[in-house]
C-alpha cells in the first residue's frame, strides 16, 4: 500500500506579483508526496483563483481522493481512472499525477522525459517576468534584479498602464519583449489600437489581452493584428483548436492549467497538428513544479519558466538559472 501526504508551502515573494486581476505579496501552494516505504515520488500544486481553485477546495477534494482509494493504486491506469471518477481541480490534479509518475519512474529506473516521450532535458532560456508597475519604476526595477541577463522579458500590463509600461521597458532594455494582458482588455477597438501602437519589430507576441470569453472578438482581430496573439487562460485542460487556431497565433500550456504531464502532451501534438507555435508556461511554483516542466521544455518554442525566481528562499533548489538559462541540478 502506498503512503500519500500533502503539506502546505507558504511561499514567500521578493517583490509584489501585481497582474491585471490581482496583486500578491505571498502564494500558498502544496507539496504531495506519495512513497512505497522504499521509492518516493513529490507533485506540486499551485491553485489558482482564476479557475475557482482555493486552498481549501483543493485540501477538500484531497481527503476524497483519499477516502476512494488513492492509498491502493497499483498503476497509471488505476490512477487514472481514480482521477476520473473524483476529478479534482487541475492543480491539484497535475501533483497527484506526477508525484505517481515520478514515484514509477523512480521505482523502475526510467527518466521522466523518456517515458513521456519527450527529449532529455537540457539547458533552457527563459524569459523573465515583470509585474505590473508604474513607468517610472522600470529602470530601477530592472537594476535591482539584474535582468539584463535575460534575453527576453515579459511584461505583465493592464489596459490603464499598459502601453507606458511597455514602452518604458523597451527604453530600458534591448531584450525582446512579450505582453501579457491577463484578459485585461475588454473591447476589440481598444485593442487593436493598443496593437498598432507597439514596435512590432520588438515585441515577440501577446498573451490573452481579452477575456477568453471574447472568442468572436479574437478571430476578428487576429488577421489583422501586427503582432502574434497567444492564448493563455483560454487554454485550460481542454482546447477546442478548431476555434483556437483562428483566433490566435499560438497557445501556452501549463502543466498546472493541463492538470498532469499525459494531458500536457496531448495538448502538446494537438497544437502541433494544427500549425501553432507552442510556449511552455508556469505558475508562482517553486523549484519542483519548474523541474517537472522541464521534462517536456525541449518540445517547446519558448519557455517562461521563471516562477521559482521570484519565490525568496525557494525551499528545494531543483533548478538553477545563470546568465537567463535554467538548467537541472
Amino acid at each position: 500500500m502506498l503512503t500519500w501526504h500533502i503539506e502546505a508551502l507558504n511561499l514567500k515573494l521578493k517583490y509584489t506579483w501585481k497582474i491585471a486581476r490581482n496583486a500578491s505579496n505571498e502564494k500558498l501552494n502544496f507539496l504531495v508526496q506519495v512513497s512505497d516505504g522504499t521509492f518516493s515520488g513529490f507533485g506540486e500544486a499551485a491553485p489558482n483563483i482564476r479557475y475557482g481553485e482555493t486552498p481549501d477546495l483543493l485540501l477538500q477534494q484531497y481527503q476524497v481522493l483519499l477516502m476512494a482509494g488513492l492509498a491502493h493504486m497499483k498503476s497509471m491506469e488505476d490512477l487514472l481512472q481514480l482521477l476520473q471518477e473524483h476529478p479534482p481541480v487541475n492543480a491539484l490534479r497535475f501533483a497527484i499525477e506526477s508525484a505517481y509518475l515520478h514515484y514509477f519512474c523512480q521505482h523502475k529506473g526510467i527518466a521522466v522525459h523518456q517515458l513521456l516521450g519527450q527529449p532529455a532535458p537540457g539547458p533552457q532560456a527563459t524569459c523573465y517576468s515583470l509585474p505590473i508597475m508604474e513607468a517610472g519604476q522600470v529602470q530601477a526595477f530592472m537594476q535591482a534584479h539584474n535582468l539584463g541577463r535575460f534575453r527576453s522579458l515579459k511584461v505583465k500590463v493592464n489596459q490603464e498602464q499598459g502601453l507606458d509600461l511597455v514602452q518604458e521597458v523597451l527604453r530600458t532594455t534591448s531584450a525582446s519583449v512579450v505582453i501579457d494582458g491577463n484578459e485585461s482588455w475588454q473591447t476589440p477597438d481598444d485593442l487593436i489600437t493598443f496593437l498598432h501602437a507597439l514596435d512590432a519589430s520588438r515585441v515577440l507576441f501577446v498573451e490573452q489581452p481579452m477575456p477568453a470569453s471574447h472568442a468572436a472578438a479574437y478571430a476578428h482581430i487576429k488577421e489583422s493584428s501586427p503582432i502574434p496573439l497567444v492564448a493563455d487562460e483560454s487554454v485550460t485542460d481542454m482546447a477546442d483548436f478548431e476555434l483556437l487556431r483562428n483566433e490566435f497565433h499560438g497557445i501556452n500550456i501549463k502543466l498546472m492549467k493541463a492538470g498532469g504531464y499525459l494531458n500536457a502532451v496531448r495538448l502538446l501534438k494537438e497544437a502541433r497538428k494544427h500549425g501553432m507555435m507552442v510556449m511552455l508556461g508556469c505558475m508562482v511554483e517553486t523549484s519542483l513544479g519548474i523541474w517537472s516542466a522541464m521534462q517536456l521544455s525541449g518540445a517547446f518554442d519558448f519557455a517562461d519558466l521563471d516562477g521559482f525566481l521570484i519565490v525568496e528562499n525557494e525551499p528545494f533548489q531543483l533548478v538553477q538559472e545563470q546568465e537567463g538559462m535554467i538548467y537541472l541540478k
